[in-house]
């Protein structure tokens, strides 16, 4: 049938409309021009309703690494397999019908109430629903672009219609099940059933059944062989919920169903850095869709450099094969360019196609805790708010009010209390206490708001992590926290990630291009210069960690100045290590996909670090050192190692040790180091008497130190904890 209206033909409409009676004389001229208007928007370039039979010859995408190797052939060709509608299980066309449209039999070419339904939650509750009936996406998929325009739209209802004319219910189902995408070369339901489960959709059972189902939607998104594959299962129980509700199923077979182990055949396709090609898939797909990335012959240039992520893969599996002893199973890697934001490797997993350890899920986009590593923007938060690198924290046996729950008590990593720790040594060695009450002179509200200026957005739930947050309390993905600590390496400038530098099309046309300048920092300036170099400065000072780590830990390499820090949740689920140039940022964890604690990691030098150690010492052994640049508003002083304080003139008696230290402009001490002074002492304790005791006290002159939350310590007083070093 040919829905195609001539000009001929409208004119002899027009002619008819005249003949019958003059009153039509003044609505003529409008009419006229609607039906031009009509014609030439909607009716003239409009194919043939039946057309949704034919066959299209679709263009392979290919992905290559920033030197032209290549990494990936989407789809070379379309894999599609006619099978009868009697030869599809009756589980796969109702949850097919349960999820995508649960009225196909009741309405007709649209469903106005879906249409309707679609609209109030999009503009009233900022949700996006479809309110496509099922011949409406035979339309769209089959016989017309995918564009977003109000043009092809009403192509889209108008054809709609004619299909509906033409055939039968169960033939557009049919159809529909024939010819939709389910992702790579899966166009049809057989298809899908043999990429997925290496059988004929005639064998499929009913959770298999919906889980087919589920993946027109976005089946980049959804498939088990891309990024998220947990997603694909989430959308499966959504299509047995569906069923359920709607009454095909039982809730016993609901259940059966949503418990089903689904075992996928394996992923055969010669593919190179899959996380990352997957991972660049799903961006292209968000932008282009998924026909024109599938079908289009586009030619991706992304930034990894293939030899990168072929070393930085080898260093991984043979590191974690060391780390069997403390059931540690897998590991994943990031390395980036702050500069110029370009992904240059991505290493998901210890092994994509290993079952046992989940390896095709992408760790570097996954959520985990990253225990200490945090800390760089808690501290960070404190410079902003004019605390220094010398500021005194009191680090003892400190509890916090937690209204409703018990009294937060946070503990060191080493179990131990170490007096009087300024900033730089509180970071330096990764202690818990200090580094909590940071949190709470900054406030949660600023550390986060640093946070997601620095390009961490995973911080939603500010009530539930309280604290804890600088300590790993919230999760956050690797490729977040690479961004984050870009911002450390750029001096305070956040560069956006750019894993895609052209894409062309299948004429050569240049569809984007990313032409990065290389010859200074250029982004979003996002935190102060000073601040970024004093956190640096501090990540990169050996002495400051001595403490805890030693003076030759796998955090130093050679003479080179990196600055680097490690992280591990209490829970031992989560082992980080982070560290950077002003060339490169190196993220790496260690841990188990399935949140098994490890054992016997005493702290983050033992995990992630070596092998954090190696890729940061290939990328960087042809290259000269890269000293921080010191920002003109950042001056060096003579402070006091104990207060922070100006130290008195020589000769003063029990003059304080001194050391150099690191100041912003308008943050540089100017008050002189007291010295004793008098205060009250408890002569049972021999240390400071509380606020609100009255006997057993005695005035004397000591050395006390106040923190900002307001704890004092008494240098000069006995304590069973070990004394403060300078």
């Amino acid at each position: 049938m040919n829905t195609t209206i001539n000009p001929r033909q409208l004119k002899n409409i027009i002619i008819h409309l005249f003949s019958k009676s003059k009153k039509y004389l003044l609505v003529l001229p409008v009419l006229a021009i609607l039906f031009f208007l009509f014609y030439n928007l909607i009716l003239k370039d409009l194919p043939s309703a039946s057309a949704i039979g034919l066959k299209t010859y679709p263009q392979s995408s290919k992905i290559y690494d920033r030197n032209g190797k290549l990494l990936y052939t989407i789809y070379t060709s379309k894999n599609q397999t006619f099978v009868p509608l009697n030869q599809i299980p009756k589980e796969l066309k109702n949850a097919t019908i349960a999820i995508e449209d649960k009225n196909f039999y009741k309405h007709g070419a649209i469903d106005i109430r879906g249409i309707t339904r679609a609209l109030y939650f999009t503009l009233f509750k900022k949700q996006v629903q479809g309110g496509s009936t099922i011949t409406q996406q035979l339309v769209k998929n089959s016989i017309l672009t995918s564009e977003r325009t109000i043009t092809r739209k009403v192509k889209e209802i108008f054809l709609s219609f004619f299909v509906e004319a033409l055939y039968s219910k169960d033939k557009i189902l049919e159809m529909y099940l024939n010819q939709v995408s389910y992702g790579g070369t899966a166009w049809g339901v057989q298809s899908a059933s043999l990429v997925y489960f290496d059988k004929p959709v005639s064998r499929l059972n009913l959770a298999e059944s919906a889980f087919i189902a589920a993946l027109p939607e976005a089946p980049s998104l959804y498939s088990p062989f891309g990024s998220h594959p947990e997603e694909g299962k989430k959308r499966q129980i959504e299509v047995l919920k569906r069923m359920k509700e709607q009454g095909y199923i039982t809730k016993a077979q609901e259940e059966k169903a949503k418990n089903y182990p689904l075992i996928f055949s394996k992923f055969r396709d010669r593919i190179e850095a899959p996380h990352f090609v997957f991972y660049v898939k799903d961006l292209l797909v968000e932008k282009y869709g998924q026909k024109m990335v599938e079908q289009g012959g586009l030619n991706i240039t992304t930034s990894l450099d293939l030899s990168l992520q072929h070393f930085a893969q080898n260093t991984i599996a043979s590191e974690v094969a060391k780390l069997e002893e403390y059931n540690v199973s897998n590991a994943a890697a990031l390395i980036t360019d702050p500069k110029t934001g370009e992904i240059l490797a991505m290493i998901g997993s210890k092994d994509y196609f290993s079952e046992n350890i989940d390896g095709n899920v992408n760790i570097v986009l996954s959520k985990r805790q990253p225990g200490s590593s945090i800390k760089p923007i808690n501290y960070a938060t404190g410079l902003i708010k004019g605390y220094t690198a010398a500021t005194p924290f009191i680090d003892k046996k400190t509890c916090f009010p937690n209204p409703g729950k018990t009294p937060y008590c946070p503990v060191n990593y080493d179990g131990k209390f170490h007096g009087v720790v300024q900033m730089r040594f509180a970071l330096g060695n990764s202690f818990n206490i200090p580094a909590v009450k940071m949190l709470k002179a900054n406030g949660l509200e600023a550390m986060i708001a640093t946070a997601e200026a620095m390009g961490i957005k995973s911080f939603k739930e500010p009530q539930r992590y309280g604290l804890s947050l600088t300590l790993g309390g919230g999760e956050v993905t690797m490729i977040e926290m690479g961004q984050a600590f870009g911002v450390f390496a750029n001096l305070g400038y956040k560069t956006d990630l750019h894993p895609i530098l052209k894409v062309e099309d299948s004429y050569g046309k240049i569809l984007e291009e990313y032409k990065p300048p290389k010859s200074f920092i250029f982004g979003e300036k996002v935190i102060p210069e000073g601040v970024a170099f004093i956190i640096s400065h501090i990540l990169q000072d050996n002495g400051a960690r001595l403490t805890e780590f030693g003076g030759n830990s796998p955090l130093k390499i050679k003479d080179y100045p990196v600055a680097v820090k490690t992280g591990t949740t209490n829970d031992f689920r989560d082992n980080w290590t982070i560290g950077y140039t002003p060339s490169y940022v190196v993220g790496v964890w260690v841990g188990n996909n399935n949140n098994e604690p490890m054992q016997g990691l005493v702290s983050g030098i033992t995990g992630a670090a070596p092998i954090w150690h190696k890729l940061m010492a290939h990328l960087i052994q042809e290259n000269p050192p890269e000293p921080l640049q010191k920002p003109d508003n950042v001056y060096g002083k003579t402070i006091c190692s104990t207060s922070g304080l100006l130290p008195p003139p020589e000769g003063t008696p029990d003059r304080c040790p001194t050391r150099f230290e690191y100041f912003i402009k308008g943050t540089e001490p100017t008050k002189i180091d007291p010295g004793r002074q008098k205060t009250f002492i408890d002569k049972a304790t021999g240390d400071i008497a509380k606020k609100t005791q009255t006997d057993n006290i005695e005035e004397k002159n000591e050395l006390i130190i106040t923190d900002p939350t307001g704890d004092s310590y008494c240098l000069t007083c006995p304590h069973p904890e070990p004394s403060p070093t300078p």
